[in-house]
């Protein structure tokens, strides 16, 4: 079974996908407005120092998150070279 990680805690420079997001309807609605929900691949472009906001990568737009509301929305790391399946996914470090 594949691990979900919160994503406040995983690297820059790699490849995941929104599994689910445990926030508010407030938070809820406002990751949607931004084109994150479950099923989108982002990429994690930056981590800012000293618990500061994170840099993702959907599509062609760049979000910027911060620390805290990011760690409601859930990831599984995925490979963007190739096409999305479980199988050829690895763990959640």
């Amino acid at each position: 079974m594949t691990k979900f990680c919160s994503l406040n805690t995983v690297p820059a420079g790699r490849c995941y996908i929104i599994m689910r997001i445990d926030a508010d309807a407030d938070l809820s609605a406002r990751m949607r407005a931004l084109g994150l929900q479950p099923g989108r691949r982002i990429q994690v472009m930056r981590r800012s120092p000293f618990h500061g906001p994170i840099q993702v990568r959907s599509g062609q737009t760049d979000i910027i998150i911060r620390r805290a509301d990011a760690a409601a929305i859930h990831v599984r790391p995925c490979d963007p070279n190739i096409e999305h399946s479980p199988a050829n996914e690895p763990e959640c470090n």
